[in-house]
């Protein structure tokens, strides 16, 4: 099968549907038919970087219709997934979507078993599966004992082009659904036990959006084995770029940290998924109350940048679609990811913990 090219119909392509054509260009067995964009006009150095002769669509069903494409890649706003991926899987392609995979639980589910029923992959964009440094993280944190206590936070201080596309992602979804969903992922990878609960905190520090949201919150889930995990996100020209970047692990035995370099910039998407090395800490004494092992540096530094991660993404896609691979376990954690996210918006809108 190596030899066959399969047809990519690419929807939408900004911060990721850029870097995903880009992968499909890479990667032999792929050819893009179609780009649906409202704005093609806007992409002319996309266009150039792809190699020209682009055929560009403003409708999605013109194009899905057009170019009876074997795989589609859904990289738009979260509020259009449910009717794009549906009438993708319906239609006989197979489908990639950026995170998260649905507004709700219920229409994620629905999607789930559309895949199964008509014998089609679905892939969630979750970008730090694939990334090796946070693989290594994941399997260090697992070896620390249990209970778990895991602090992340990704906030980002925005301007310009990113705050507008901030401003425009928060009329459909919060930042804690929106970004909380690939470590809220990570953490149920680490612990392997079903979350129970989830609180959570938020606020509304600027005008320029609906009173009813909010572009900064903080998530606390606690999990059957009685792991705890917070995650912290805010989003606009307010936010604070002190400890901006958190990513740690702790157990009994010890912790990891992703530890990076100073010159991280949180506008940056680059920087959003850079590591640098991992601090491993044991927490074993001698007779004496001192530390038996010195701490571990794990150097990660050459780790694949964001293209080359979006790249790796359509590479686990075409394995899936060629070795028939069995995606029960990679969808099930899609939905439970997002059922945490989702629970903390409620919990933020009702001030009440939310049972699971």
């Amino acid at each position: 099968m190596g030899n066959k090219k399969f047809r990519v119909l690419v929807v939408g392509c900004g911060n990721m549907g850029g870097p995903h054509s880009k992968a499909y260009r890479k990667i032999d067995e792929f050819e893009i038919v179609g780009i649906v964009t409202r704005h093609p006009e806007n992409y002319n150095q996309l266009e150039e970087e792809l190699g020209g002769n682009i055929t560009w669509f403003r409708d999605f069903d013109e194009a899905l219709g057009q170019t009876k494409p074997d795989i589609v890649s859904v990289n738009t706003y979260p509020d259009t997934h449910v009717e794009f991926v549906e009438k993708s899987l319906n239609s006989g392609a197979h489908v990639f979507v950026e995170k998260p995979l649905a507004p709700t639980v219920d229409d994620a589910i629905k999607l789930v078993e559309l895949s199964k029923k008509v014998n089609r992959k679905l892939i969630v964009g979750y970008i730090l599966r694939v990334h090796p440094a946070w693989h290594k993280f994941t399997e260090l944190a697992k070896t620390l004992g249990k209970p778990l206590v895991m602090r992340m936070n990704l906030n980002q201080q925005s301007s310009g082009h990113e705050w507008e596309t901030h401003k425009k992602f928060m009329k459909t979804i919060s930042p804690v659904v929106d970004c909380g969903v690939h470590y809220v992922d990570v953490m149920c990878q680490m612990t392997g036990s079903n979350p129970v609960r989830v609180s959570a905190i938020g606020a509304n520090l600027t005008d320029e959006i609906d009173k009813s949201q909010y572009n900064y919150g903080q998530l606390q889930v606690t999990f059957e084995d009685k792991s705890v995990g917070w995650y912290e996100v805010g989003w606009g020209p307010m936010m604070s770029e002190t400890a901006f970047f958190v990513k740690d692990v702790i157990g009994p035995k010890g912790c990891v940290s992703i530890v990076d370099s100073n010159d991280k910039n949180s506008q940056d998407i680059d920087s959003h998924t850079k590591t640098g090395s991992l601090l491993l800490h044991h927490s074993s004494l001698d007779s004496k109350g001192q530390f038996i092992k010195k701490d571990e540096y794990i150097d990660t530094s050459s780790e694949p940048n964001h293209d080359e991660l979006c790249e790796l993404e359509q590479r686990m896609l075409l394995k899936a679609i060629e070795e028939d691979m069995d995606l029960s376990d990679h969808l099930q954690d899609a939905v439970n990811s997002l059922k945490i996210v989702l629970a903390a918006d409620e919990a933020y809108k009702t001030g009440k913990v939310v049972y699971l």
